[in-house]
């Protein structure tokens, strides 16, 4: 297996620039998901480093080898796609088989490579069934299966979940994650779920319009993001943002009643404008006469979430547990501890530390 190497890597279709100039070192064995929203580039540079989409400039390096201008298939990589894009006449065994077939290995080696991959997915049941009696979820499995025969350095999943329905997803996720702990395989998973991200990744890469806004562990990302997109996007619920004054060294909420709180960062200067973070778990409500008012409850079992109308329209989210719920429509006083808070620069979002 092998590590990954991005070096000011570009890409450009004509006049417009996708990809601006990314540097990444993923490790062998790493586990690293690229994620961000439709049309960050995400997909755009997990092709670039298959060999399935141009590199204008720049490089890419596998293993230590410059790859940049190398066709795919002298890579060593191998692509689980969103579509499963089985031959529905052969058997899973045969779809596992056909890529090395097409190599000219050996039947007996073809043979051995398929049941030991069909071993570590749980498919030694199915190995002669045709894709149509299989579920979605055994059906990427085979996609999976029909990559590890190959024996790449490194293996690259685009959004391959993304078909199945909520419970499938949630099995596959253990199972990908299982596979990456049996085979330690360099693997690179892109996703606009952050959830798939959290649970999966070593080293998570936040994009953002072809640009890397952070790359960090999950819980890097989570508890110390670097600007308002990555704690915004990073946790579920998104974190709630609410605008604010510095005053007489503090921070005044209108949103909350001009609620003014300290911070333990460096403030601008009075009279400057700062945006407010906190996550939904770390805020409380008690019912109060108050212009912020309950608007929906989502209820989930043991966890509900409360959506707040507030008398600038920012809309705010609270995460609550237990039987003591307050009537929706309902007026509330909102709480937290400023240390639980994050604050980011109006202009620029970056984080204030």
């Amino acid at each position: 297996m092998s590590g990954v190497a991005l070096n000011g890597a570009v890409k450009r279709y004509g006049e417009v620039q996708v990809i601006h100039g990314v540097d990444l070192q993923i490790d062998d064995g790493e586990f690293c998901v690229f994620v961000g929203p439709s049309g960050c580039g995400k997909s755009t540079l997990l092709r670039m480093i298959a060999g399935l989409e141009e590199t204008t400039d720049g490089s890419i390096a596998i293993g230590g080898r410059d790859v940049t201008r190398a066709d795919p298939a002298e890579r060593g990589v191998a692509m689980v796609f969103q579509t499963y894009a089985l031959y529905p006449h052969m058997s899973v065994e045969e779809n596992m088989g056909f890529g090395l077939r097409m190599n000219g290995v050996d039947k007996a080696t073809i043979k051995s490579k398929v049941r030991d991959a069909s071993r570590i997915l749980q498919l030694d049941d199915y190995l002669a069934r045709k894709p149509k009696a299989l579920s979605g979820g055994q059906r990427q499995r085979v996609a999976i299966g029909r990559a590890i025969v190959r024996g790449p350095e490194v293996f690259l999943f685009d959004e391959p979940l993304s078909n199945l329905d909520a419970e499938l997803r949630v099995d596959m996720r253990v199972e990908i994650a299982r596979l990456h702990k049996e085979i330690g395989a360099t693997m690179i998973y892109v996703t606009h779920d952050q959830v798939e991200a959290m649970t999966l990744a070593d080293k998570i890469v936040v994009l953002r319009a072809g640009h890397i806004e952070q790359v960090g562990s999950p819980m890097t990302l989570y508890e110390d993001p670097d600007n308002r997109f990555v704690a915004g996007f990073i946790g579920s619920p998104s974190m709630n943002f609410m605008n604010g004054e510095v005053t007489g060294g503090k921070v005044v909420i209108p949103a909350l009643g001009n609620m003014a709180i300290p911070a333990n960062v460096a403030l601008p200067a009075d009279g400057r404008a700062v945006i407010v973070g906190v996550r939904p778990q770390h805020l409380s409500v008690t019912a109060a006469e108050s212009p912020v008012r309950i608007d929906i409850r989502e209820r989930l079992g043991g966890v509900a979430y409360d959506y707040l109308d507030t008398p600038t329209g920012e809309r705010i989210v609270v995460e609550t547990r237990g039987d003591e719920a307050i009537p929706e429509g309902s007026g509330v006083r909102v709480d937290f501890d400023p240390a639980q808070a994050m604050f980011f620069d109006a202009e620029s979002e970056l984080r204030l530390r």
